[in-house]
């Protein structure tokens, strides 16, 4: 029996961000003095839940606050997508309903609008495989517009849907694909039934085999690629749902995690993906937050979180791919981006657009404006952004501190199970305490989270890189480099563009 996808949003239609609001935000039918989210009543605010009383400082924290006061179509209103329990620090994993997450919209900043048409195109994909498929979304430059991106030197899908060929304008990009599953081998098997075609020699060992180079190699997924699936040339991913939900709340490789700090079409949703990624998507706005400076562009903050997943890639380190990548992905999907994360960057207290032009009506919708930003630099305030990094990763960013700043093993340890996330039966709002803070205010920071960046994704990175040969077979391996390679001189031969970030504004 073929699984029951979730409807997605209602706007899968529209072509606007700012429409998307009007049809699905019941808070725009209120009046506007309760439309904006106290950041003082907010779970993701730093501070208590009692209400500032710093003079000359508003309660409401609107989206830009120049907005304030404009009617409903200028406002942002993201107050559904976000609810008043402690779901960013205390998740409850165990749901299995859309109705158990924190509240009705919670999430659906993650869903990306486009064309109709290309989306069902998309979906039919999914449902050549008897195999049940749990979570699915399909990324790259395939399904999303990248700047300076070329098209494929030889013709790709042998007769794809008019939806994808015209949706890629004749570029014939191969479409890449993420399948979230409940069992790996029992998958795999039941793929290997139906698609023997799709697998290296390696699917002749079966499908325990199969799952254990998934599972216990790299960062737990399984690439079949260069495969044609209803016409359509394809690369497909196939990873446990655990491992998925692991990566996206405690960043243990970054692999997939990354891939979901970019937009990404979700074609089939799962409650406990989108809890678990939204998180992720939290964690990395505050990681880009830590290596940014005071006052910085939209466009550098999304170019931030970008690069996130390609800093310590074996990929970027060899000719196999285009140095501009971050740039073009960035450029490209600014309106994305911004659907995105605007709703998480509403929520938080310490952040905040700063920019005449969100005076301007439907500024949201409008791809080539890229605003003014500032962060608030107060140690208290990064210090809590520090003690709520994901866990693995933090473990890792303390471990440089600790030895930077000869800590005792003992002090630290203590140190480190007062902070601990798992403790049995104790719910509390996590604080960034002396340790936190002086991280937080250290000149080095940026240097030392970008090493812990580098060192969450090294490792995973390259086995997955040299797993390759193995699941995709030698033939099929070597034109996937060689097609990476002609991008790299392609890319490197074309003139650099100017960049898209304005010069930052001074007071």
């Amino acid at each position: 029996m073929r699984e029951i996808t979730m409807v997605a949003p209602r706007s899968a239609g529209i072509s606007t961000l700012g429409r998307f609001r009007a049809h699905h935000s019941p808070l725009l039918r209120l009046p506007a003095s309760v439309r904006y989210v106290s950041t003082e009543s907010h779970p993701l605010t730093f501070g208590q839940s009692r209400r500032s009383t710093r003079p000359g400082l508003s309660t409401l924290h609107p989206l830009c606050k120049v907005t304030a006061g404009r009617s409903s179509s200028g406002s942002f209103s993201t107050s559904p997508l976000l609810s008043d329990s402690d779901w960013d620090h205390n998740p409850n994993f165990s749901i299995s309903n859309f109705s158990e997450l924190p509240s009705k919209d919670f999430g659906v900043n993650q869903h990306m609008v486009i064309n109709q048409e290309f989306k069902e195109a998309l979906r039919q994909i999914l449902w050549q495989f008897r195999a049940p498929i749990r979570y699915a979304f399909a990324y790259g430059s395939g399904v999303f517009t990248q700047s300076g991106s070329a098209a494929s030197s030889t013709p790709t899908h042998p007769s794809a849907p008019a939806a994808i060929h015209n949706m890629q304008q004749g570029s014939g990009k191969m479409i890449d694909f993420i399948f979230g599953v409940s069992y790996s081998q029992h998958w795999h098997s039941l793929n290997l039934g139906q698609h023997r075609d799709h697998y290296s020699g390696l699917g002749s060992l079966g499908s325990y085999m199969v799952s254990q180079v998934q599972d216990r190699f790299g960062a737990g997924v399984y690439f079949n690629t260069h495969v044609t699936v209803n016409g359509t040339l394809i690369k497909y991913g196939v990873v446990n749902l655990d491992t998925l939900c692991q990566d996206l709340t405690r960043w243990n490789t970054l692999y997939l995690a990354g891939r979901l700090h970019k937009p990404v079409k979700i074609l089939r949703d799962h409650p406990k993906v989108r809890l678990a990624n939204q998180m992720n998507l939290l964690s990395a706005l505050r990681v880009a937050l830590l290596l940014l400076p005071e006052r910085f562009t939209e466009f550098e903050l999304y170019s931030t979180i970008a690069g996130i997943s390609y800093m310590g890639d074996l990929r970027m380190a060899l000719p196999a791919e285009d140095p501009g990548k971050v740039r073009n992905i960035v450029s490209g999907q600014m309106a994305h981006f911004r659907r995105l994360y605007a709703p998480l960057i509403n929520n938080l207290p310490n952040v905040t657009f700063k920019d005449p032009r969100c005076s301007q009506r439907d500024w949201i919708d409008d791809p080539d404006a890229i605003l003014a930003m500032v962060q608030d630099m107060d140690p208290v305030k990064r210090g809590n952004m520090v003690r709520r990094l994901p866990e693995s990763f933090r473990e890792k960013l303390y471990f440089q501190y600790q030895s930077r700043y000869a800590i005792p093993r003992a002090d630290f340890n203590k140190m480190m199970e007062e902070s601990t996330d798992t403790k049995q039966d104790v719910v509390r709002r996590p604080q960034g305490g002396p340790f936190e803070r002086r991280i937080a205010s250290d000149d080095q920071l940026q240097e030392e989270v970008s090493t812990s960046i580098m060192k969450t994704i090294r490792w995973p990175s390259t086995v997955q890189t040299l797993k390759g040969p193995l699941t995709a077979g030698i033939g099929k391996s070597w034109n996937y480099i060689r097609e990476k390679r002609e991008k790299h001189k392609k890319a490197r031969s074309s003139p650099v563009p100017p960049t898209e970030a304005p010069e930052r504004k001074k007071d």
